[in-house]
């Protein structure tokens, strides 16, 4: 079974037209206005419109309100819901899409209790534990600290690169990955030099 691959803080019709080409599985855009990959739910809109069928967009938020949520629904038509923050399980089911939950590896996190609380996510992103900080850190996950009966699918997130990717597929074995810096030349502008080698990582590490 292939990994799955997710690139994530896209920006630019130009990268998630790049992804698309190289047969990215999923491009995510970041709605947390803080974040330097924050992207205007209109800008999304467009370039979505540019992508081809089965390329699965997800939205990522950050403890949002449910009318933040909405709003953006109104506008980018998004397949798949990203909640980084607290949410708990029944917010993230509100809004008629399908949705995954991020959880930090990080001491004292039960990620197979949290497997269970958030049973209706389509998978958990398991990604580094960085105190105030949200996904793009560029900092490893403790990949020995992930149980390998989790439930649910594991996205695996955290500090992966074309270096290193590899070695985290073979480790984990998940699902799917999600990188984001790791394939960046700056914040919020991929390096598609970098993302060829990324996918070429992963599929080595399949085969």
């Amino acid at each position: 079974m292939p990994t799955r691959i997710k690139f994530c803080g896209i920006t630019r019709s130009e990268d998630a037209q790049a992804a698309a080409r190289l047969g990215v599985d999923a491009v995510g855009f970041v709605f947390q206005r803080k974040s330097p990959r924050y992207v205007a739910p209109e800008r999304v809109a467009a370039i979505v419109r540019e992508l081809p069928a089965f390329v699965t967009t997800v939205g990522l938020f950050v403890d949002p309100d449910e009318a933040e949520v909405r709003s953006v629904l109104d506008t980018a038509p998004l397949d798949l819901l990203q909640f980084h923050g607290a949410e708990p399980p029944g917010f993230c089911g509100r809004f008629g899409r399908p949705w995954i939950k991020a959880l930090a590896v990080a001491p004292g996190v039960d990620l197979l209790q949290s497997a269970a609380n958030y049973a209706g996510s389509r998978g958990l992103l398991l990604d580094a534990f960085v105190p105030g900080m949200h996904g793009g850190t560029g900092i490893k996950a403790d990949w020995s600290a992930i149980p390998q009966t989790l439930p649910l699918p594991v996205i695996l997130a955290g500090g992966l690169n074309p270096a290193n990717v590899g070695e985290a597929i073979r480790a984990v074995r998940p699902w799917a990955v999600d990188v984001s810096s790791g394939v960046e030349r700056e914040k919020g502008v991929k390096d598609h030099e970098k993302m060829v080698a990324f996918i070429r990582g992963v599929r080595d590490a399949d085969d």
